[in-house]
């Protein structure tokens, strides 16, 4: 039989003094049985990078033409495409070619530097791509702070995150592979 979903209830305060964007969201997120706390820790963190109105949580792992996290137009157009881990080749063109920007969350360490490694070349020509890496240390600590039901602060500056849940507090520092042209 297959398990079910976990819900996860999070109340998400993002204060990002580098984009100005300072709000609550509250995100009911539905944590598939394969992903991980880690995972599921960072798409959050990913979520408050690129905190809008009209940001939201999709299916994620359940889908697989949809990114984790979208952002779309008023008109129905993908304006921001949100992805963790790490996507095939094909997937990020196109993913580059729906969106008007693609975020690429790659994590897991030595890893995620291999699999860019040999990506890296194929990317060039996508001016709307971005990837941001995160040390593997730095996420396995985020993953210790999951919980069900969660009141996270995500505050942005200078390029360093900050996340705390009640009295646990970790420190990021995301490191960007391919800035957006």
């Amino acid at each position: 039989m297959a398990q079910n979903a976990t819900i996860y209830k999070v109340e998400l305060s993002v204060s990002d003094m580098d984009r100005h964007y300072y709000e609550t969201h509250k995100l009911t997120i539905a944590r598939h049985p394969s992903e991980t706390d880690e995972r599921m820790m960072l798409r959050i963190v990913a979520f408050a990078l690129n905190a809008h109105e009209h940001l939201e949580m999709t299916k994620g792992l359940s889908t697989d033409d949809e990114p984790d996290i979208w952002q779309k137009s008023l008109s129905g157009e993908l304006d921001v495409w949100v992805t963790l881990g790490l996507p095939s080749d094909k997937v990020v063109r196109q993913s580059c070619a729906k969106a008007g920007r693609v975020v690429l969350y790659p994590y897991g360490g030595r890893t995620a530097e291999i699999w860019w490694d040999k990506l890296k070349g194929s990317t060039a020509r996508f001016d709307n791509l971005q990837v941001i890496g995160f040390s593997e240390a730095e996420t396995g600590a985020l993953a210790k702070l999951a919980s069900r039901a969660m009141k996270l602060q995500v505050n942005i500056q200078d390029g360093e995150v900050m996340v705390s849940v009640g009295d646990g507090m970790v420190y990021l520092t995301p490191l960007t592979w391919k800035g957006a042209a």
